[in-house]
């Protein structure tokens, strides 16, 4: 069992207050993501449930239990931090064993639960060598397999895969899927990158100056955003914001566009523009535009287009995939198509 409810959860720092009433519920198994921009209070709020700070006000429930008085090695929970934090002088399977034998726990037992991690995390051929004998990528899977081996009701993640390079950050981004579908545990992980967002979790929960700001699954924050930052922050590139008279619009202050809902041709369309950088990427062209009134534009095309800088072109976004927002930025309606 690994559920989790956090009722009214406020924190502050002296006079500045970083959580602002945060209320959330998680089943038991699923995979849930904080996720926002630098300062927004996700690595915080882990930290609160974590126990490593005491919130200001509201409360903490692990599988019903309240868990605000006690202490983080009793809440049955285990973290992944950003830092491998490894012991250099302790062997991969010491350092994976050592929280279960400070707890007394029986030697074979301990070996049984290292050599199940191992297995899991395909660490059997590093086991006897030592951290600086390893990799990024196999250091940060000790740190998980230090986690798995205790079993814990909650796994809570911090933002575990930011000291690697991009091919590194895939692949453990993968083994960290697979892991959550054979153990079927509770997760809660932390990251500023939208995209990892969008592809491990069951639901994500948008964070903002110490508020939530929307909280669903990855498709219904893509397709359905509550508001411009919502809008804004999933979908890379990000979304296109245009006044909404200038497109027409009539009930609505702005209209959003994503870059990939957009087409352009050299001599008509509804929004002039001129290019100002291209970038090919093989499978898809994002091209800049400067579109006057209507400002900086970006487009997202599929395969490989042949347009250059100080070339104008016309953009015309698709009006059945457009969102519209009201004065306060919050959403209207949902898109038509």
């Amino acid at each position: 069992m690994g559920s989790l409810k956090l009722e009214n959860i406020r924190k502050s720092f002296g006079q500045v207050e970083v959580l602002k009433g945060i209320d959330l519920e998680v089943e038991d198994g699923e995979f849930v993501i904080f996720v926002g921009p630098s300062g927004c209070g996700k690595s915080t709020l882990l930290r609160v449930i974590a126990g490593l700070e005491d919130a200001s006000a509201g409360s903490v429930s692990i599988d019903g239990d309240e868990v605000d008085t006690v202490p983080p090695a009793k809440r049955g929970i285990a973290m992944v931090f950003q830092s491998y934090a490894l012991y250099p002088h302790l062997t991969v399977r010491d350092n994976m064993g050592l929280g279960l034998k400070q707890a007394g726990r029986p030697k074979d037992a301990i070996a049984e639960r290292i050599a199940t991690a191992s297995r899991m995390l395909g660490l059997d051929d590093y086991l006897d060598r030592r951290p600086a004998e390893l990799s990024g990528g196999q250091r940060q899977r000790v740190a998980i397999g230090r986690a798995v081996v205790r079993n814990p009701r909650l796994f809570l993640f911090d933002e575990p895969l930011s000291n690697l390079d991009a091919a590194l950050r895939v692949n453990t981004r993968i083994e960290i899927a697979k892991l959550h579908r054979k153990l079927n545990a509770t997760m809660i992980y932390v990251t500023h990158d939208q995209v990892e967002a969008m592809t491990l979790g069951d639901r994500i929960v948008i964070l903002n100056e110490g508020r939530v700001e929307q909280i669903g699954s990855p498709m219904e924050l893509y397709n359905n955003p509550q508001n411009m930052f919502v809008a804004g922050f999933i979908g890379s590139p990000r979304m296109n914001f245009i006044e909404a008279a200038l497109l027409g619009q009539t009930g609505a202050r702005t209209v959003g566009v994503r870059p990939e809902h957009i087409t352009v041709d050299r001599s008509r369309g509804d929004l002039k523009g001129t290019v100002l950088h291209v970038e090919h990427l093989g499978a898809d062209t994002i091209v800049y535009m400067d579109c006057e009134k209507a400002g900086f534009l970006t487009v997202r095309l599929f395969g490989e287009h042949k347009f250059v800088p100080d070339e104008t072109l016309f953009a015309s976004p698709d009006s059945a995939r457009l969102y519209r927002f009201d004065d306060t930025g919050a959403a209207i309606t949902p898109p038509a198509g």
